[in-house]
């Protein structure tokens, strides 16, 4: 750390031979990765102030499509998306370019956090986290495009209820609450395999209690569905809904192989012991 010329008051401790540092080194470290994770979330969000147009495009898209269809099915409807006061364009501008500097940026601030919390993990855990982080955000990432891409048809649903006579006036803020929302609700339900599967390897939960409960937890993902979906409409919750289903199953299955091998690794050590 030397090499980079730090300040002394943000120069990270150096980690003891025996990997137990105190509680001051304990905040040391903590301050010197939060100073670097926001430098980096700071530096991208001013970044993002250079490609604000193609950003607004991105953000506005599922809007755009659903007018497109509901003027060539409501013409009447019009629905509008507004930006309220005189400051509410700089706060758009400055909300988007801020989720894009942390979503840019993540590599950098998840680097940190796992880096913090490295040397408190024993090796298998270790390793439980390498492989349940390998899986998490590949699917976390499916999960958001998949919501992203039937937004459209989400919104479009919700705002064909508009009584004749009648139309819609939407505040950006408004909608894009909704959306973020809505892409992280997708996203982390994409996550309950990996988290099932993570709990069976530790033995919290086995593939007979899954498949005791597995008509409580089909159930359950179809009230997370309707929950998660701030819309309420019916495609909204089954497109997320369904996935999770199918996810659980998935994961059932996995935990269904992980326990066989578990019962065969047992076997085995029971024979060679005797």
């Amino acid at each position: 750390m030397a090499k980079l010329h730090l300040p002394g008051w943000l120069r990270p401790p150096d980690l003891p031979k025996d990997g137990v540092m105190s509680l001051y080194d304990h905040l040391r470290e903590f301050r010197y990765r939060f100073v670097v994770s926001t430098a980096a979330v700071v530096i991208l969000m001013v970044a993002a102030f250079f490609f604000y147009g193609p950003l607004l495009d991105v953000v506005q898209w599922p809007w755009l499509a659903a007018k497109a269809s509901l003027e060539a099915s409501r013409p009447e409807l019009a629905p509008l998306l507004t930006n309220k006061g005189i400051t509410g364009p700089f706060m758009l501008q400055l909300r988007i370019c801020l989720t894009a500097g942390l979503i840019a940026s993540c590599p950098v601030w998840l680097y940190h956090i796992w880096m913090f919390l490295l040397p408190a993990m024993l090796p298998n855990e270790k390793r439980l986290a390498v492989r349940f982080l390998a899986a998490a955000v590949p699917l976390f990432l499916f999960g958001v495009a998949m919501g992203y891409m039937i937004m459209p048809v989400g919104i479009q649903a919700m705002l064909m209820f508009t009584p004749p006579g009648m139309t819609n006036w939407i505040e950006m803020n408004d909608f894009l609450q909704f959306e973020l929302f809505l892409l992280i609700a997708f996203g982390f339900s994409f996550l309950l395999p990996v988290v099932i599967v993570a709990l069976n390897m530790v033995g919290v939960v086995s593939f007979q209690q899954l498949k005791r409960f597995r008509s409580y937890a089909i159930f359950g993902c179809f009230v997370i569905g309707a929950i998660a979906t701030p819309g309420g409409d019916p495609f909204s919750m089954m497109a997320l809904s369904l996935p999770m289903v199918v996810l659980y199953l998935i994961a059932e299955s996995i935990c269904r192989v992980n326990d066989k091998r578990k019962a065969a690794r047992s076997s085995t050590e029971v024979a060679t012991q005797t």
